[in-house]
């Protein structure tokens, strides 16, 4: 498959955020990931689940939503409402790319990057296709959880009992097309033989067919 690859600098609020941005001939479109605290878009567990949503023709970009200074403070790395808005500006850059001007758009978040993913989704409402949560806080999104407008699914490992039940509550008050799967055997970090792929699949499942519903 051919693809178009390069390393982005994306200037935003004076900080120069940087990504990896893939997107494959013919995309169906493109997924933003938005990793937890105290990692970084060199994440191999969201790199794996990158390139699978790639080899599914969907563009990924994998970035840092925090420069390497600001990532030393730990309470930074926790402020959703500096993270959420920082990814509506790095999503508004990557409408403008010529290669994505048109493709529908998701989000793939990971731990607190999941609050942050469902903020900005509220935020930016319709230009947001879809929405996957991954081993996520939902919970820590708040009210705004109720203004989604994007589906959004919510994957937890089975043996993630906390996470879980954060992530149930987190459901109750979605409005959105939604669904909650739970992969069996999988603790919070989806280390188990087989746990990851299977978190990758259903992801690149729910971003095909909204994507496809979008218009992709």
């Amino acid at each position: 498959m051919v693809e178009l690859e390069r390393l982005v600098h994306i200037s935003v609020e004076g900080v120069s955020l940087e990504g990896n941005w893939v997107i494959p001939e013919n995309a169906l479109g493109l997924v933003l990931f938005v990793h937890g605290s105290g990692s970084s878009r060199l994440s191999p567990r969201n790199n794996y689940v990158a390139q699978i949503l790639r080899n599914g023709g969907i563009g990924t970009l994998l970035f840092d939503l925090l420069s390497k200074e600001e990532d030393r403070v730990y309470a930074t790395r926790f402020d959703i409402d500096l993270l959420s808005e920082r990814l509506a500006l790095a999503t508004r850059w990557a409408q403008r790319q010529p290669e994505a001007v048109g493709l529908p758009l998701g989000y793939f978040g990971a731990s607190t990057g999941a609050a942050a993913a469902l903020r900005a989704a509220a935020q930016l409402g319709d230009a947001i296709a879809a929405v996957v949560s991954r081993g996520g806080r939902p919970d820590l999104t708040g009210p705004t959880i109720t203004q989604v407008k994007a589906p959004t699914l919510l994957i937890v490992g089975g043996l993630d009992g906390v996470v879980i039940g954060l992530n149930e509550q987190a459901f109750a008050s979605l409005r959105a097309k939604k669904e909650l799967a739970i992969i069996p055997g999988a603790t919070h970090l989806f280390e188990e033989q087989g746990t990851l792929e299977a978190a990758a699949r259903l992801a690149l499942d729910w971003f095909k067919r909204y994507f496809k519903a979008a218009g992709g």
